[in-house]
C-alpha cells in the first residue's frame, strides 16, 4: 500500500472507496440487527456512528499514532465527505415543506431560529475582535 507521501491510482481508488462504502453498511446494518430487538432501532445509526469510531481508533492505535489510518481509507472518506452534501437535500425539503404546514406558529418558529442563529454570531464576532484586537497591540509592542 502506497505511503500518504505516494498518491493513489484509480484502481486503487475506486477500491478504497468501496471498501469504505462496504465497511460503513456493514457497521450500520450490523447495529440495526443487533438494537432493532432491543427497541433500539432508531438509535442503531447514531451507536453505528459510535462503533466506527470505536473502531477506527482502535485501529490507529494498535498500528501506533504516527501510523494513522490507511492512505485508501483516509481518501476516500474524504471524497465520500465532500460528495455527501447532496443527501441532506430531501431532509431540507421536506423540513421546509413541513415548516409551512404551522400556520400561525410559522412566525415564532422563524423568529426563534433567526435569533438562535443571529445572537451567537454576533457574540462569536466581538469576541473574535477583542481577541484580534489584544493580539494586534502584542505584535505592535514587540
Amino acid at each position: 500500500m502506497p505511503t500518504s507521501s505516494e498518491s493513489l491510482t484509480l484502481k486503487q481508488q475506486i477500491i478504497g472507496m468501496v471498501a469504505t462504502l462496504v465497511f460503513v453498511i456493514i457497521v450500520r446494518e450490523t447495529c440495526v440487527i443487533i438494537f432493532q430487538p432491543l427497541g433500539l432501532g432508531s438509535a442503531s445509526n447514531l451507536i453505528g456512528m459510535i462503533v466506527m469510531l470505536v473502531i477506527l481508533l482502535t485501529w490507529r492505535f494498535r498500528r501506533g499514532w504516527h501510523n494513522g489510518l490507511p492512505l485508501w481509507l483516509t481518501n476516500s472518506s474524504n471524497i465520500w465527505l465532500k460528495d455527501s452534501g447532496f443527501a441532506f437535500l430531501p431532509i431540507s425539503a421536506g423540513a421546509g415543506l413541513l415548516l409551512f404546514g404551522l400556520g400561525e406558529e410559522l412566525w415564532r418558529i422563524l423568529a426563534i431560529l433567526a435569533i438562535s442563529t443571529c445572537l451567537p454570531l454576533w457574540a462569536f464576532a466581538h469576541l473574535a475582535e477583542r481577541w484580534l484586537n489584544e493580539n494586534s497591540s502584542d505584535t505592535g509592542q514587540s
